[in-house]
């Protein structure tokens, strides 16, 4: 019996043995490195301090012209208080050409560099005008294109009444049942046209040529009877811009630089048939009121004429209206410097940006020419009163 052990242990020892040896894992891969996560960078405000010496060619203009307008739109900028003093100042000075203007402006101003959120400090500067086309007070060929007022049944929500921090912001619609909708696009309005036509201010002779006054957002018309009536900006349907030129290019109907208000009304020239569906890509749509043909151009968003060449639009979240800006840009189509103190005086609904300009240029065949070209780069530098930090 004692040897029975010994002999099972020997038996289990032997199987030991004949076991396979385990596989050898090959070694473990080395971990791929995580890449260093930057955090997120908080956006740049859209107004830096800035020196005058930062602003080109400042003494190379003579600010007396911006000057002028400055004054002029005191009647209305008188009663906000971040410039009533300014406007004090402006309407007892005795101000002419050149240093003594300039030198008002520095002594009651200072300049803040407007900027991009990445922290970019240029951006796109187009041009606009008041263009002049043919209409009449009756529906009659040539003029059987409408132009209408702001429709009864368009609604309008200023939403910082509810929310303060929503200012400069609208809500625009029609009431469905008893909801708040968004307004008829333009193509759904087109189609409304022949029941509303009563309510028509005027009728002009050419749907393209009102398209552009309509993106303009004033003009002038010359009726049949010789005289002339102006119209400006009353509202809008609520639609969003889009660029009937950007939409050609992307049918390859025209190349880029082909996209100018002259190459769109060659193109429809061409296309007569699909006049329409290129006026429908852009949703939004222009109501207007009639207005007095006087004055040194249309009125613009702050309420007092534009003045030619020196007025601009601008984005007012970030520019205060009323306020001087120096423009640091170029001619259209050029490398040609265009340096000049401007006022903001008006808005636009495809202005929109911190580092963002639209340059007034006039009335008539020449401005047009001018707008028309304009899609330059350029820098901006809005002047406050001293002592206010936006």
């Amino acid at each position: 019996m004692p040897m029975f052990p010994a002999f099972l242990l020997a038996l289990l020892l032997a199987g030991c043995a004949a076991l396979p040896a385990p596989p050898v894992c090959p070694p473990c891969p080395a971990c791929p490195v995580c890449p260093g996560v930057e955090p997120v960078k908080p956006e740049v405000k859209p107004l830096q301090p800035a020196a005058w010496s930062d602003l080109p060619d400042w003494a190379s203009d003579d600010p007396l012209p911006a000057f002028e307008a400055f004054r002029a739109s005191c009647a209305t900028l008188v009663k906000r208080s971040l410039w009533r003093a300014s406007c004090e100042s402006a309407l007892t000075a005795k101000v002419g050409a050149g240093d003594t203007a300039r030198a008002w402006f520095e002594g009651q101003l200072q300049p803040w560099a407007l900027t991009q959120p990445d922290g970019g400090r240029t951006g796109l500067v187009t041009g606009y005008y008041e263009p002049l086309i043919r209409g009449s007070r009756a529906k009659k060929a040539p003029y059987l294109t409408p132009v209408f007022a702001p429709p009864s049944d368009l609604i309008v929500v200023e939403l910082d009444a509810l929310y303060p921090e929503l200012k400069h912001l609208r809500l625009r619609g029609r009431i469905e049942g008893r909801k708040l909708v968004p307004y008829h696009d333009r193509a759904n309005w087109t189609t409304q046209e022949v029941e509303r036509a009563d309510a028509a201010l005027l009728w002009v002779d050419d749907p393209l040529d009102f398209f552009f006054l309509q993106i303009q957002g004033s003009g002038q018309v010359l009726l049949d009877d010789g005289s002339r009536v102006r119209i400006g900006y009353a509202d809008q349907n609520g639609h969003p811009y889009r660029s009937i030129g950007k939409w050609l290019i992307e049918q390859n109907e025209l190349r880029a630089h082909e996209a100018s208000m002259q190459g769109i009304k060659a193109w429809a020239v061409a296309n007569p048939r699909r006049m329409q569906e290129l006026l429908n890509v852009n949703p939004s749509m222009v109501f207007f009121r009639e207005l007095p043909a006087t004055g040194s151009g249309p009125p613009g968003a702050l309420g007092v004429p534009l003045t030619p060449e020196r007025s601009i639009a601008v984005d007012p979240r970030h520019v205060p209206l009323g306020a001087p800006v120096w423009l640091a840009t170029t001619q259209p189509d050029s490398e040609q410097a265009l340096t000049r103190l401007m006022l903001a005086q008006d808005t636009g609904g495809a202005i929109k940006g911190a580092v963002r300009a639209d340059f007034y240029w006039g009335s008539g065949v020449a401005a047009g020419n001018q707008a028309g070209r304009m899609k330059q780069r350029g820098m901006m530098w809005v002047l406050l009163p001293r002592g206010h930090v936006p």
